[in-house]
């Protein structure tokens, strides 16, 4: 870990000073943060930090007095489930793989689609009293159990035992969006000369302001839809195995999010642990790998320095636009032949040679998380 002092508050960085080289618009941000008005200890940053909008997706802000809708970020609840199964990988061979990947394309709506009809799920009885909730609860009960776009994906993996697990990373999809959009602009509109903002992108909402309590609460529901969907579409997968001639049962399941803020208590402090691609580093955790490339299940080891943190991924090498310039087709199906995928034309931003090395990502934090399974991709589901 190395500390910055470029700002009002340090910046404790999990990385070696190499890694920072080339990421001087996540580390600018990062500064900003640690002039904020209401950013309380120090900055942490993942060592899959990268530049994101207003905040470093991998940074931890400690907050009092308000809350920042872009320091949670616009896929609210974004995170993983992984499942692992009674099946071993020596039942899924090449064949079955591309079958069960097909299959489960029917089922789960990807990237844009959406579900043509109603879903059923407990949660879509959940109702709190929200402008933009109450605007979008037809299209939430077509969305629930979606993947969405963009990194996120539905992976079949096996770990050092050869046990398959079943791995989801999803989130809030629209509704998320349209929730830190919506209170975001409210906090511009709180927002006065007395904010002493970095950048507007920060400008948060005051507790003593009615829009703090109406935020964190469609916040949470996000999040507890984010959860919901991911079960739906485990669901799903589950049911794609069987229709496949696969049954299993599901032996351990995990769950992290890493795109929200809580009230946790550090050093004697009640403070607003915001928490942007960055996951709690309590009990079990998913630290998933690139496309194509290992995923780890981690014990955490809620360190405070970080504000019991960990990383929730790789991190971005190259952003989704170079990505997709600078690699060919042939590239790309070279770099996912071990793994059961179809690699779309024009579509290399999440190629593992877009990200940094995870084996390395996950040995930067020692003192944050301990590797407990290593879990190695078999067939990847993306939108």
């Amino acid at each position: 870990m190395i500390t910055i002092n470029k700002g009002k508050l340090p910046i404790k960085v999990w990385a070696e000073e190499s890694d920072l080289a080339g990421y001087d618009n996540a580390l600018e941000q990062a500064i900003n943060l640690s002039n904020h008005p209401i950013a309380r200890k120090w900055i942490a940053l993942m060592p899959d930090f990268h530049v994101g909008y207003g905040m470093p997706i991998g940074g931890v802000l400690a907050a009092a007095g308000g809350v920042v809708p872009n320091a949670v970020g616009v896929d609210i609840g974004c995170g993983m489930i992984a499942a692992r199964t009674n099946l071993s990988a020596s039942q899924l061979s090449n064949k079955k793989l591309e079958e069960l990947r097909l299959k489960i394309h029917q089922l789960v709506p990807v990237g844009f689609k959406h579900h043509p009809e109603a879903q059923q799920h407990p949660f879509l009885e959940q109702s709190i009293d929200d402008p933009i909730i109450n605007s979008q609860k037809a299209a939430i009960a077509c969305q629930i159990g979606t993947l969405g776009g963009g990194n996120h994906f539905i992976e079949i993996q096996a770990d050092e035992q050869q046990k398959i697990w079943i791995m989801v990373h999803s989130g809030s999809r629209n509704l998320g969006k349209k929730v830190a959009d919506y209170y975001h602009k409210k906090s511009l509109e709180l927002s006065g000369s007395d904010q002493q903002l970095p950048t507007p992108e920060l400008a948060y909402l005051p507790d003593s302001a009615a829009e703090y309590s109406m935020y964190l609460a469609a916040m949470n529901y996000c999040l507890d839809f984010a959860v919901a969907s991911k079960e739906l579409m485990l669901q799903r997968i589950k049911l794609a195995f069987a229709d496949c001639g696969m049954p299993f049962q599901i032996e351990q399941s995990i769950e992290t999010h890493h795109n929200f803020a809580a009230i946790e208590t550090y050093y004697g402090d009640k403070l607003l642990i915001h928490r942007k691609g960055a996951v709690k580093a309590e009990g079990l955790v998913i630290v998933p790998g690139s496309m194509g490339t290992a995923s780890y299940i981690c014990q955490g080891l809620q360190p405070a320095e970080s504000f019991n943190t960990c990383s929730h991924g790789a991190g971005r090498l190259i952003s989704r636009h170079e990505a997709n310039r600078r690699f060919t087709h042939q590239e790309a199906v070279q770099a996912m032949r071990h793994v059961v995928f179809h690699v779309r034309h024009g579509q290399y931003d999440e190629l593992p040679m877009a990200y940094k090395d995870i084996g390395r990502i996950i040995k930067l934090q020692g003192e944050l998380i301990k590797p407990v399974h290593k879990l190695l991709p078999l067939a990847v589901v993306k939108g």
